[in-house]
């Protein structure tokens, strides 16, 4: 049996508008039957360690739009970040795997990430992992 293309995606910009295309790349790529994997760095460990994973934060270029595009999102039925990541698990194979370095950087405490990813582990591992893969996007 042939095995399933890998899609890797390296989040490390953490506002609502990069996440939300992890997000959706993520269970696009799951619901496609590909094997993703989403490794959280630097400030995705921070925010999900924050538990705001779902904040609806935007980069100071686009501040003055938050307002209307958090209408939208909420008029439109969006489903939030942790519910895309939820829903990925369900209709296919996605794991969320943190970096281990990007515990400590961040200064988090590692059982609030761990709890919340499939595994944590450090660049050799994730390396190792993610070679070869078809997809690998950095967002």
């Amino acid at each position: 049996m042939k095995p399933r293309p890998r899609f890797i995606i390296f989040a490390h910009n953490a506002t609502y508008d990069k996440l939300h295309q992890v997000a959706t790349l993520g269970l696009t790529a799951a619901a496609m039957g590909k094997d993703v994997m989403v490794v959280l760095l630097f400030w995705t460990i921070k925010k999900l360690a924050e538990g705001q994973l779902d904040a609806l934060d935007f980069p100071l270029e686009y501040q003055s739009q938050a307002p209307t595009v958090a209408r939208l999102l909420k008029e439109r039925h969006v489903p939030s970040i942790s519910e895309m990541f939820a829903e990925a698990k369900k209709v296919g194979n996605f794991r969320l795997i943190a970096c281990s370095a990007g515990l400590e950087y961040m200064g988090v405490d590692p059982e609030k990430v761990a709890k919340n990813v499939d595994e944590v582990m450090g660049l050799p591992a994730i390396l190792s992992l993610t070679s070869g893969a078809e997809t690998t996007l950095f967002i």
